[in-house]
């Protein structure tokens, strides 16, 4: 979305802008938000308590992520003396080392430092023509520093960067020498440094790996400010909301409790409304058919005109909206008997300096239902690419069953998608000597359908895009899914939607994901990738996330 389209209006504001009113408190009203000449938002309310964690949840394209940016730019008023920090942009990188980018955010610290350093000098230089309110303003300088706490700053960015997955040397490398998902992390070290008043994060977890989110859930728990988190994490929300805020049909609403409690209140909430809207629609019944039996019987004419009168004075019957249901449906595929994919004492680098397998021994099956996990860099992509083969063990031997047909889904599909194209005219061009119908119907199996199919697919939503890479994956008939981060850009119910399906699907399934809710759902092994190593866990995710708490716990 092109931030100049965005537009809103503010019809009623409580609060005054100007700082008079010192509460932490957060409320708009009223207000109406629009992308071009499409409108996003309507006549919707926010309040948002200090020290309450908010999870901010509804379908892809609603408006979430552009009313965090509109919050966190000043176009919708907030009193001002409530600080606002919205991680949204990576740390430019330059010359300064990551625990220096985090300690730099504390202005008041490196303001203090930097005045105390100037009279430290000025007294070095001329001893004896100190005058004695320099001396009065060392002093106080020192009574901040110390009131403040200044000198645990640096082990307290430590502690951050650390539970984001920075190790100690990484600490001290320069910010140019990262990677953009690196830098993003370092954004959200800053973040969490300086503690805003109000703090916005869109998706925090994309850029994290199991260990780092399990580590955030835990550090956000005991987060003491406000916060404002859009997420599509299930397990992640449930962890760390207070409440959810809830964007449908351009209102918002407001819940109390996390994610799970929110989901169960709008399910009964939904199912009392249907009743009362039944109901409804069973009374006007009733009084239409008296009116239709009765209305030319003189004798019945005064309860006829009365009836017409209530029927009248009934307010519009509004039927409760069907929300509609995503669904992924994978092909059938043929039934191999094992050995189907198995590593055998392999061994892999990119150079003899650097080695990142010795002696890996796993195998998976067509029952298999395998979740790699790992921190980023420990060599999980890596592994994906030696399983299906396109990078070749440097010792050792991949044993793979002539008749494997493998479906690989990259973290980074976008890139194998052709922008200029519709998804119709892309599939006829991968795939040619098909008909229309077959295309559209394996984009149907995967919720791109009607007018989508004709659309460029550079105008998709990520979440779109998403579905297009699966359909692709699809047309080539596979009997084993290798899946990488395919829930980056899915919403709930699209996640859920492929939870099911890979539950459904006959084949072998091994993924990397971070979503705690698919890896419950369907996994039955996870593959620890740690030390040039991969070992198996045959707890699951609880096995893996009691190993991790507890090595959280050790390190702190």
């Amino acid at each position: 979305m092109a931030s100049a389209s965005q537009q809103f209006n503010r019809k009623d504001t409580k609060f005054d802008a100007s700082g008079q009113n010192r509460s932490l408190d957060i409320k708009i009203d009223d207000f109406d938000i629009s992308f071009g000449e499409k409108q996003l938002i309507k006549g919707a309310s926010i309040q948002l308590l200090s020290g309450r964690r908010y999870g901010f949840v509804g379908r892809n394209g609603l408006g979430k992520t552009t009313l965090l940016k509109l919050l966190s730019r000043g176009h919708l008023k907030i009193p001002s003396h409530i600080s606002i920090l919205h991680v949204e942009q990576e740390v430019v990188g330059d010359q300064m080392i990551a625990l220096d980018s985090v300690l730099e955010c504390d202005e008041e610290r490196n303001r203090l430092l930097k005045e105390e350093k100037e009279i430290n000098a000025t007294l070095s230089s001329s001893p004896t023509k100190t005058d004695a309110g320099v001396s009065t303003r060392l002093s106080e300088i020192y009574q901040q520093l110390e009131a403040m706490e200044a000198d645990k700053a640096p082990a307290k960015a430590a502690v951050i960067l650390a539970g984001l997955g920075f190790t100690p040397k990484m600490q001290g490398q320069t910010t140019k020498e990262f990677s953009g998902g690196w830098r993003m992390r370092l954004a959200l070290a800053r973040a969490l440094f300086t503690k805003p008043d109000l703090l916005l994060l869109d998706e925090p977890t994309n850029m994290l790996d199991m260990k780092a989110i399990i580590w955030l859930e835990n550090y956000l728990q005991k987060w003491q400010t406000t916060m404002l988190v859009v997420s599509h994490d299930r397990m992640f929300l449930n962890a760390i909301s207070t409440d959810i805020l809830y964007l449908n049909n351009r209102l918002i609403e407001t819940y109390r409790g996390n994610y799970d409690i929110f989901h169960k209140t709008r399910e009964q909430r939904l199912i009392n409304q249907q009743k009362e809207y039944e109901a409804q629609v069973q009374y006007r019944e009733h009084l239409q058919v008296f009116i239709d039996r009765f209305r030319y019987n003189a004798n019945r004419a005064a309860s006829v005109q009365s009836k017409l009168k209530i029927l009248e004075k009934l307010p519009p019957l509004i039927a409760v909206e069907k929300v509609s249901t995503v669904t992924f449906r994978f092909p059938e595929c043929e039934r191999l008997s094992p050995p189907i994919l198995q590593l055998d004492e392999v061994g892999f680098y990119y150079s003899k300096d650097e080695v990142i397998f010795n002696s890996i021994c796993v195998n998976a099956d067509m029952e298999s239902r395998i979740c790699i996990v790992g921190e980023n860099g420990a060599g999980k992509t890596t592994l994906l690419k030696i399983l299906q083969g396109d990078l070749s063990p440097t010792s050792g031997i991949c044993h793979t069953h002539r008749n494997l047909s493998i479906g690989y889904f990259s973290q980074h599909h976008v890139d194998q998608l052709e922008m200029d194209q519709t998804s119709l005219e892309m599939m006829a061009e991968k795939f040619p000597g098909n008909n229309s119908e077959l295309y559209r119907n394996k984009l149907g199996q995967f919720g791109v359908s009607g007018d989508l199919v004709l659309r460029p697919v550079s105008s998709l939503s990520g979440g779109q895009k998403s579905r297009v890479a699966f359909a692709v994956l699809c047309m080539q008939n596979p009997n084993f899914l290798i899946l990488d981060e395919p829930t980056n850009h899915l919403d709930m119910e699209t996640i859920d939607a492929l939870g099911h399906a890979l539950l459904k699907f006959k084949g072998g399934v091994i993924l990397v994901s971070h979503d705690e809710r698919l890896i419950r759902m369907i996994c039955k092994e996870l593959w620890v990738v740690q030390g040039g190593t991969v070992r198996t866990l045959e707890g699951g995710f609880e096995e893996y996330k009691h190993i991790v708490e507890k090595e959280l716990e050790m390190n702190c």
